[in-house]
């Protein structure tokens, strides 16, 4: 298509794919991260939303109670308004456009309406439900052709469009689309028509997402299987033998922690990571965080510091977030790892250590035991009488560590770095999962997140709200914080360690399945 005139915006029928939020294309994201107007359907992930602008006017045009919001021909004349007042528009359609999603009469009203438009394909929601089900929709053992059938014809059709015949016969996988309430009569359909009954069938709703359903039949009893469970829209009917394979190729739904939904409390800027290899494991994540690093009230007493690192013999880096702090204060100050010159580098923990590492810097000490007591045993094996110690904190941080020092006569130096605040207000929807008792499981990294979050919910109703949910700590410390306020903790790992944190959480729920 021609680019839009001066008064002629830009349609861009964007495939949202089959619910997974990550499978949408670069070029859909791009088109929504330039998005004036989005218009989305049911079917489209509303995590995608986010890549549109602030400003974005978001105009929902899927169903409410079953039902169509809009038919789609107020969504033709929505489409044709908006292009004509100049906009740059998404249609964030679940799947593929093109592929039973009515994306070609959307088109065909633009074409004659005289609208620019553009389309970006889509995982069409077969293919995506077929590879997360692990089910090969082509395999050369068993089939090369796959079809794609529409598994509810229009109202107004009084024959069948489908080619039964060819579609029963010979061993070519088939897909039915939105075929869930026609189920039994597509299958008695091809089984009149030659199919075998014992030919392996599947369905998959909402494939893709961490709700995935999948079950398991043949021709001649799915349906009877389906009504005894009560399964529902949407899904997708996969038929053939390469849906015996699933057995062997599943990967997506068998994963450990696959179907748990997870309360991350950490401050916004870290979850990422840890919320990354919780989603690996299949996992829901859901991000509340309950603490909010800022700038300490002033930065001169690390400035200060900084500025005369050679007189001190040791610097105790205890976390990630005050290594990076350290490093850009000292970068903001013109100097670089240098600077450091002789001074000896303590490094507490594994993620800290790589941290440093990574501003040129080997630490020349990390202790086996990331808690500040097994800090002030490895230094108590050194001389420590007359060494100067600088010791970069959070503001809320443990004393052990500068105490312990001093009593071994070190003279530290323990500026803030940054601090633990509480944010202003906890996320509504995790607020919402907590009292609808959605939540398998929360997770608390440091002491700072569990009295936070005690402060702003209450001690009592953060105790009812977290009856039965499995309360997973990084460690000693964290537990001990836990329990003061009369939590159990149920899942605790050896070392303090986002890795081990999540190896434990995976143990436990694979101990109770």
């Amino acid at each position: 298509m021609s680019n839009p005139s001066q008064h002629t915006g830009m349609i861009y029928l964007v495939g949202a794919g089959p619910g997974d939020p990550g499978l949408i294309t670069l070029k859909g994201v791009e088109c929504l991260q330039r998005a004036q107007v989005v218009i989305y359907d049911y079917l489209a992930n509303e995590q995608l939303l986010a890549h549109a602008p602030a400003d974005a006017e978001l105009i929902y045009a899927g169903k409410i109670g079953g039902r169509h919001n809009q038919d789609q021909e107020e969504i033709n004349r929505l489409l044709v308004e908006k292009g004509r007042e100049g906009k740059i528009v998404v249609r964030l359609k679940g799947g593929d456009p093109f592929v039973f999603g009515r994306g070609g009469e959307e088109c065909e009203a633009l074409s004659a309406a005289g609208v620019p438009f553009q389309v970006v394909p889509g995982v069409t929601a077969a293919v995506g439900a077929a590879a997360y089900s692990g089910i090969p929709l082509t395999h050369r053992d068993f089939t090369a052709s796959v079809a794609f059938v529409t598994g509810h014809e229009g109202k107004d059709k009084s024959e069948s469009a489908i080619d039964w015949d060819r579609l029963s016969l010979g061993n070519g996988t088939v897909v039915f689309y939105m075929g869930i309430t026609t189920l039994r009569s597509n299958m008695e359909r091809l089984l009149r028509h030659g199919r075998s009954p014992e030919t392996p069938v599947a369905l998959v709703r909402w494939g893709t997402a961490p709700t995935q359903q999948v079950l398991i039949g043949t021709l001649g009893d799915i349906a009877d299987r389906a009504e005894a469970i009560g399964f529902k829209p949407p899904a997708v009917t996969i038929v053939g033998e390469v849906v015996a394979l699933r057995d062997r190729l599943r990967w997506f739904d068998n994963r450990p922690l696959f179907g748990r939904k997870i309360l991350v409390t950490r401050a916004a800027d870290q979850a990422g990571e840890f919320a990354a290899m919780l989603t690996d494991r299949g996992a829901t994540v859901m991000e509340c965080p309950t603490i909010k690093l800022v700038d300490p009230e002033s930065w001169e007493p690390l400035d200060s510091a900084i500025r005369s690192m050679s007189d001190y013999d040791w610097l105790v880096l205890t976390s990630v977030n005050g290594a990076r702090r350290f490093f850009q204060r000292l970068a903001l100050l013109g100097l670089d790892a240098r600077a450091v010159g002789t001074c000896r580098v303590c490094a507490v923990g594994p993620k800290t250590a790589e941290a440093i590492r990574a501003c040129g810097i080997l630490p020349d000490m990390v202790p086996s035991d990331y808690k500040a007591e097994g800090v002030v045993a490895e230094f108590a094996k050194l001389a420590m009488n007359g060494t100067r110690v600088l010791f970069p904190r959070a503001d809320k941080a443990r004393e052990v560590i500068p105490c312990e020092l001093k009593r071994m006569g070190a003279q530290v130096d323990s500026p803030v770095a940054y601090r633990n605040v509480m944010p202003d207000r906890l996320p509504p929807e995790a607020l919402f999962s907590l009292e609808k008792r959605t939540v398998d499981c929360i997770t608390f990294t440091s002491s700072s997140t569990v009295h936070n979050l005690a402060d702003m919910l209450g001690s009592d109703l953060l105790v009812n709200m977290l009856k039965g949910v499995s309360v997973a700590s990084i460690g000693a410390i964290t537990s001990k914080a836990c329990r003061s306020l009369g939590l159990k903790v149920d899942i605790e790992p050896p070392n303090s360690t986002l890795a081990h944190l999540v190896e434990e959480i995976e143990r436990h729920y694979r101990s109770i399945r």
